[in-house]
């Protein structure tokens, strides 16, 4: 049951990261709110990219070896707002050490606003207001002048009514970046560990990923292209297509080898005239085939963001409307208070 609602929270604030319907193309592991990330810029490029180097001290959620000397004494301010007063808000530090290496530390709170209590019968007695949080640790030094590597440790803790869970998790990332061709490669392993405190007798796994990225720029061409590939620890992902939503609709199962392909690609194009502004655009097959209902709308997989640093002061806004009653805003504030102490 509670892997249940821990899933039903991620699938409602963020379809990216739902479980497949009932077709078993998804594992179902609990904590997939963790795939969530901080970034307006990331939430904009698609929802999942690990190889953005320049994507901002809150993407580090997205692979620890983001983190870097250049982020010194940088803070990041999130919150998103979504359907049914469910509320994502997040802040993010990050400290050089040196030339070489730096550490940061990041919070997350996920609340999925009241919800009523009932038993077995449907009886009700009262609400409840489910909650997630994550409090993570980052580590990361250059091992070259073109390679970097970082580690993440994240406590876990769930609360659903009174029952209560604790996990542990490990991300490991490693990113290669040459600034000559503008290119960067990236691979990332997501939520290693378990639980350390169980809500009843089940265990509920992390969410464990392997990530690859590509990101690259061309010559004249002011604009960084994206190609993400997640969800690697499972090749086969079908999801049931839902037809028009008339009676006669049957629901019909979608296995190709093309869709099984797309569903674990994260495409993006990223506007960067210069350091002071960009505009990206993001389309996340999964996304579009997660929420394959009637109720889908054109936009449904595709995502929007920009932002402006200006002064040492950044705001990074993305919109994405997976659903057509669904729409989402995720703003970020940053500043480098390095820059004024």
């Amino acid at each position: 049951m509670f892997r249940l609602l821990t899933t039903a929270a991620a699938v409602a604030l963020f379809p990216a990261v739902a479980v497949a319907d009932g077709s078993g193309g998804d594992s179902s592991p609990a904590y997939t709110f963790l795939d969530i990330s901080s970034s307006s810029r990331i939430f904009g490029l698609g929802g999942v990219n690990v190889s953005a180097v320049d994507a901002g001290v809150a993407a580090v959620d997205q692979n620890p070896a983001f983190l870097g000397p250049e982020y010194d004494k940088v803070l990041s301010v999130g919150y998103m707002r979504y359907m049914s007063s469910s509320d994502f808000a997040s802040a993010v530090f990050g400290n050089g050490v040196g030339e070489r290496s730096a550490w940061g530390v990041a919070l997350k709170y996920f609340g999925y606003g009241s919800m009523e209590r009932t038993d077995i019968d449907g009886v009700a007695s009262g609400t409840f207001s489910p909650l997630d949080i994550s409090l993570g640790a980052t580590y990361s030094r250059d091992i070259t002048e073109r390679l970097r590597g970082g580690a993440t440790l994240r406590w876990v803790y769930s609360s659903y009514d009174s029952y209560t869970a604790m996990a542990v998790g490990v991300d490991l990332g490693i990113n290669y970046y040459d600034p000559d061709r503008d290119l960067s490669l990236s691979a990332v392993v997501t939520n290693l560990g378990g639980q350390v405190k169980r809500f009843n007798e089940r265990y509920d796994r992390l969410p464990v990923d392997v990530r690859l990225g590509w990101t690259q720029s061309f010559p004249g061409l002011p604009v960084r292209f994206s190609v993400t590939a997640w969800n690697l620890t499972k090749w086969s992902l079908p999801y049931y297509e839902h037809g028009d939503g008339t009676a006669d609709a049957r629901p019909e199962l979608k296995d190709s080898f093309g869709s099984n392909l797309m569903r674990h690609l994260v495409l993006a194009a990223d506007l960067v005239p210069d350091s002071r502004f960009h505009i990206g655009i993001g389309y996340n097959y999964k996304t579009r085939t997660d929420m394959a209902t009637y109720s889908r709308n054109l936009l449904s997989g595709f995502s929007i963001g920009g932002g402006l640093n200006i002064g040492g002061f950044g705001v990074d806004a993305a919109f994405a409307m997976p659903h057509r009653s669904a729409a989402t805003l995720m703003l970020n504030f940053s500043a480098e208070i390095g820059r004024f102490l």
